[in-house]
């Protein structure tokens, strides 16, 4: 008997889901009462899924479940009554057929709370929740598709944890195969709401929904629907009490969220920065979880509030530097980018970092024995201390202290090409400083390694590198050092020979950089003789008659010097 009850059963079912099916595609074709139809479809479609879940149950039923059906499929005959007689525009009156409308959409959304509670009493296994199939490929249609995203939203509803945390995952994979998914998620009123939800929810389904708001947060246009589901509380929370992949997932999140100053306060509100700062002085944690939330935390502090409490709290900095010795790119980078926004124009936070030995780990990020230090974590390092560093003499001379231009040297001569740049930027800012500085740059060696960059394929390259090396020689003591290398001032005459036709760097605005150096040069005896003796004399005059009064003064003056060689040969005949 139990078994006929079964089958029984399970013939009801599958006449409810082909019942729902005929009425949906009924409804399409009603031309009045739009909004209703459209409510009464969300219901049936929502309906729909729990009752395809039923499908494959191969356990007897409860007869609550039996009882619930049967009202179900009298509800369903209703509303195809209904939906005939809008067909044929049959009915007695508009107000009347509201009314009936409304009546039946009640009812639906009551025979879905029902079948939810009977999964929440846990009557029903949990071997028959086969998700609908995802439609295939590129091609699905949206309509398949979204009746696919509203079978998971039933799923969330009325399964049991371990079909919510099923849903949630196959939701998570629709979303990254195919980005029209997220449009959908959006677009279905409480599917938004739903995930927030479940953040605060056991740890499987937390972490699944945490991965699903996360990627939805990765399109800018659906950030303020998840701020005005209120998804920002909840984060916290996961931040405090979550696992590992659901606090990376919420911080990684937040980050993003944060990007948006407006959302800042929110975060602070809900605790958020102690939450934070917490996990960025855990070691216990993983590095991307660590460098999401010192990404997050650099997002705050530009609410100068949040800046003055981080700053005020105990170790709060010491915690930051310590993090830039860390093997781990993303947490290097977002500690120093969260650093350098912490002690931008406040002078106070800056004495810490120099007391706590700020400025020595930055430098350490650059020395060539660190090999974990990636190029992006040294751009990162030297864009610190060009923005930290010369505008404050302690910074300034604890910069000098460790040994800082020996490892600027080293990656101009040997770093990739956008660290190079960013070594030279800093080179450019440190020869504008006092003569003791470019003294020592001088002897250092950094003089040929700027002639180098002269050809650059960049212009901002070969500018930077001008103005830096015109710095460095109007020191006398780095001309004459200058000059004693022969290959300097000739590369410097051969970029200027126009007739050289392979010369496809040459430039105006780099013209004017370079004859602003030879004409530093001329200071200097014995440069101003190897200029004039050069053979490019013609090519310098060629030039007093484009480039303007600078070229002229240099002709000028290499011509006086060579006036003064003839007379002196003539006298000591």
């Amino acid at each position: 008997m139990g078994e006929e009850t079964s089958e029984e059963s399970k013939a009801s079912i599958e006449k409810a889901i082909e019942a729902i099916s005929s009425l949906i595609s009924l409804s399409h074709s009603i031309k009045s009462f739009n909004i209703k139809w459209q409510l009464i479809r969300t219901k049936l479609e929502e309906l729909y899924s729990g009752l395809a879940a039923l499908s494959n149950l191969n356990s007897g039923f409860d007869p609550s479940l039996s009882i619930l059906i049967s009202a179900i499929l009298i509800s369903l005959k209703d509303t195809y009554d209904l939906a005939t007689r809008c067909v044929n525009v049959s009915y007695s009156g508009k107000l009347l057929m509201q009314s009936d409308l409304d009546v039946m959409a009640g009812k639906f959304d009551r025979h879905t709370r029902n079948l939810s509670r009977i999964y929440s009493a846990g009557i029903l296994s949990h071997g028959f929740a086969i998700v609908v199939s995802k439609p295939n490929g590129g091609n699905a249609c949206k309509d398949d598709m979204r009746f696919y995203i509203r079978d998971l939203l039933t799923r969330m509803k009325i399964g049991d944890l371990e079909m919510k945390k099923q849903a949630l995952v196959k939701l998570n994979e629709a979303m990254e195969e195919d980005d029209r998914y997220v449009k959908i998620v959006i677009e279905i009123s409480d599917m938004v709401i739903t995930l927030v939800g479940f953040l605060d929810s056991e740890f499987g389904v937390q972490e699944e929904s945490a991965k699903a708001v996360f990627f939805i947060s990765g399109f800018g246009s659906y950030r303020d629907v998840l701020i005005r589901s209120g998804v920002i509380g909840p984060l916290v929370r996961v931040l405090e009490n979550g696992n590992g992949v659901a606090k990376e997932a919420s911080a990684r999140c937040l980050m993003r969220l944060t990007e948006n100053s407006e959302n800042a306060w929110s975060v602070s509100a809900h605790g958020g920065v102690s939450a934070l700062l917490k996990i960025c002085s855990c070691s216990e944690f993983g590095g991307e979880l660590i460098g999401a939330s010192c990404g997050v935390l650099r997002n705050l502090v530009g609410v100068e509030e949040i800046k003055r409490y981080m700053t005020e709290e105990d170790d709060t900095v010491a915690t930051f530097i310590k993090l830039i010795g860390s093997k781990e790119e993303i947490v290097q980078v977002n500690s120093i980018d969260l650093l350098l926004s912490m002690c931008c124009k406040d002078e106070q936070t800056r004495e810490i970092l120099v007391r706590e030995g700020g400025i020595q780990e930055l430098v350490s990020v650059l020395s060539d024995p660190n090999s974990s230090s990636s190029s992006k974590s040294k751009e990162v390092a030297l864009r610190a201390i060009d923005n930290l560093c010369f505008g404050s003499v302690g910074c300034l001379n604890a910069l000098m202290s460790c040994k800082f231009l020996d490892h600027l040297l080293n990656l101009l001569r040997n770093g990739e090409i956008s660290v190079q740049e960013s070594a030279l930027k800093v080179t450019s800012r440190l020869c504008s400083l006092q003569e003791e500085v470019k003294r020592i740059m001088g002897d250092a060696g950094f003089m040929p390694e700027l002639v180098k960059f002269l050809d650059a394929k960049s212009l901002d390259v070969r500018e930077m590198a001008s103005v830096a090396l015109y710095c460095l020689i109007s020191v006398p003591r780095n001309r004459k050092k200058f000059a004693q290398d022969d290959f300097n001032i000739s590369h410097i005459l051969q970029l200027l020979d126009h007739e050289d036709g392979s010369n496809v760097s040459s430039d105006s605005g780099n013209t004017k950089f370079l004859i602003s150096i030879l004409m530093s040069l001329t200071s200097c005896n014995s440069a101003r003789r190897k200029i004039a003796t050069s053979g490019y004399l013609k090519s310098i005059e060629k030039l007093a008659e484009t480039e303007g009064s600078d070229a002229k003064k240099l002709v000028k003056k290499l011509s006086m010097n060579r006036f003064r060689s003839i007379l002196s040969g003539i006298w000591h005949t």
